[in-house]
């Protein structure tokens, strides 16, 4: 928008235009009566503006609404070929891929497999994104040049000053502080590399549990433990990039997580409250059952759920959500009876007591948000007509 001014020409139909690809994303196929009522613009207006948007690739016709008077409304929708995203989940057994149109529909997926991961180098770890945004692209016809976003969910974070990723000593080749530079040397653009829990909020904040509140918590328990905090319907991120990583938290009956980086790479990250309620220690916990037997186990269920209202507890003193989404594997298998479990075990640990829901998102909630993480990148850019 450079060289305008607010109130010219311009920029109000510029804000016009966006209004009316907003609505088309968030509703589908629309008339061009039905965008000039909901944006509030005339007939000729709605017209000059849809025509526009067709010129510039972003919009196109798609049939027409049946069942009225008078002549078949044409419906216009997004073109979904103006824009393509990438979004990628990066964890210790691999890396998963899916492209995506702008309209959201993925059209490709690829997956590379642990042993790769595990045996990564630096230029490695570039060269295996590239395969799995490759593979993913294989039955589009397209290429790295003609996406418009690509976002990657990781544990951990990339501190803002060094741009070296910290809190993910288990992920062996992705600590380079050139790591963002060589990615985006083999992805053919600039990339984004988010924390992985953050990504399974915003995947909350769309679709999910959380999608009528803008203080939450989301709690993720899996291998590993993390948490992500919305305030204001905003991430809180830290002055590292660490804010949520309660899996170092010190915990009554936990050991610390004490030392370097070195010393966390193990499934308990050293100690603290990751060695209470990760998969590994609710397993250990059930003498080494499988996950979904052990948090069958009534008195293993009652255990972590103590442990877990424990933590929780500490971490809603602190920033007060209206809102805890308990999310991951450990949440999902333990389901409905864990939930209520642990909400009666904060009933006098804190106060204010918030609602306290599992996570329903269908899939892998990272890669879901690393997805809408992009989308919303692309779209901030090709729908700026200004």
């Amino acid at each position: 928008m450079a060289g305008t001014t607010p109130g010219t020409p311009r920029v109000l139909r510029a804000m016009n235009d966006r209004a009316a690809l907003d609505l088309l994303v968030a509703q589908g196929p629309l008339t061009r009566t039905r965008i000039g009522e909901l944006t509030g613009l005339s007939k000729p207006t709605a017209s000059q503006l849809l025509a526009r948007l067709e010129d510039a690739g972003l919009v196109r016709s798609t049939g027409s609404q049946r069942g009225r008077p008078g002549p078949n409304a044409v419906l216009y929708e997004i073109d979904p070929a103006a824009a393509h995203v990438a979004a990628l989940s990066v964890g210790p057994t691999g890396i998963d891929a899916v492209v995506a149109d702008v309209t959201g529909t993925v059209v490709g997926s690829c997956r590379v497999e642990a042993d790769a991961v595990a045996e990564d180098v630096r230029h490695r770890t570039a060269q295996l994104v590239a395969e799995a945004v490759d593979g993913a692209l294989r039955p589009t016809g397209l290429g790295h040049d003609d996406l418009d976003a690509v976002v990657i969910g990781t544990p951990g974070a990339i501190d803002p000053h060094t741009g070296q990723l910290r809190y993910a000593p288990h992920l062996p080749g992705w600590h380079s502080r050139t790591l963002l530079a060589d990615l985006a040397e083999v992805v053919g653009r600039p990339v984004v590399i988010e924390n992985d829990v953050n990504l399974a909020a915003v995947a909350e904040q769309y679709e999910g549990a959380a999608q009528d509140h803008d203080h939450f918590v989301l709690a993720y328990l899996d291998e590993g433990v993390g948490a992500a905090i919305v305030l204001g319907g905003t991430l809180l991120r830290g002055a590292t990039g660490g804010a949520g990583e309660i899996g170092y938290m010190p915990l009554p009956g936990a050991p610390l997580a004490r030392g370097g980086a070195a010393d966390w790479a193990g499934p308990d990250a050293g100690g603290g409250f990751q060695s209470q309620v990760s998969c590994p220690a609710v397993r250990d916990l059930a003498g080494g059952r499988p996950l979904a037997e052990a948090l069958a186990d009534e008195a293993v269920r009652a255990e972590v759920a103590r442990r877990l209202a424990t933590g929780l507890a500490s971490v809603v003193a602190v920033v007060d959500p209206e809102l805890v989404v308990l999310s991951g594997r450990v949440a999902q298998e333990g389901g409905e009876e864990l939930r209520e479990r642990v909400e009666a075990e904060m009933t006098g640990l804190a106060l204010p007591r918030p609602l306290l829901r599992i996570s329903d998102i269908e899939g892998d909630p990272i890669l879901t948000g690393a997805l809408r993480t992009a989308l919303a990148q692309a779209r901030d850019s090709i729908f700026d007509t200004a």
